[in-house]
C-alpha cells in the first residue's frame, strides 16, 4: 500500500469519528414543566419520546428546529422551549436533571447558540424540553436553590 493511501485511509478513519452522530433520546412535554426524574428510574422513562440523530456540538436552536418539525402546535411565534439534561446521579441509581437553557420560537436569544457539548452532555443522558406555548407564561422552577 503506498504512503499516500495510508495517509488517505488514516485521514477519512479521523474524520469519520470526529463526526459521527449521536442518537439523543428527547423527551417532551407541552405543560411547560419538565418530567420528574423519578420517571426515568428504574430503566423507564416517559412516553414522550423523540429520538433524534445529532452530533455534539448541535445548538439548542437546532434542537428546537427538529422538535418543531414533529410537533406542528410549538411551531407557533413566541413557543418557550425549556432544555434540560438527565443524566444518572454517579453517587446512587437515581437520575438528575440540570436546566441548561431555553429558546424561543421566532426569537432570537442568549442560549441559541449554546451546544450540547458546552453543557457537558454526555452520551447515555437524556434530554428534557419543556414546551409552553406562546399564550402561557414558562412556569417559575419549583426546584430549590442553594445559596
Amino acid at each position: 500500500m503506498s504512503c499516500a493511501l495510508t495517509f488517505f485511509l488514516l485521514f477519512l478513519c479521523l474524520f469519520m469519528l470526529q463526526t459521527c452522530p449521536l442518537l439523543l433520546r428527547v423527551f417532551t412535554t407541552n405543560s411547560g414543566r419538565h418530567h420528574r426524574v423519578d420517571e426515568f428510574a428504574r430503566g423507564n422513562v416517559p412516553s414522550s419520546e423523540l429520538q433524534i440523530y445529532t452530533w455534539m456540538d448541535a445548538t439548542l436552536k437546532e434542537l428546537t428546529s427538529l422538535v418543531k418539525e414533529v410537533y406542528p402546535e410549538a411551531r407557533k411565534k413566541g413557543t418557550h422551549f425549556s432544555f434540560a439534561i438527565v443524566y444518572p446521579d454517579p453517587r446512587g441509581k437515581a437520575y438528575r436533571l440540570k436546566d441548561i437553557g431555553s429558546t424561543v420560537s421566532g426569537r432570537k436569544g442568549t442560549d441559541d447558540s449554546m451546544t450540547l457539548q458546552s453543557q457537558r452532555f454526555q452520551i447515555g443522558d437524556y434530554l428534557d424540553i419543556a414546551i409552553t406555548p406562546p399564550n402561557r407564561a414558562p412556569p417559575l422552577s419549583t426546584r430549590m436553590r442553594p445559596f
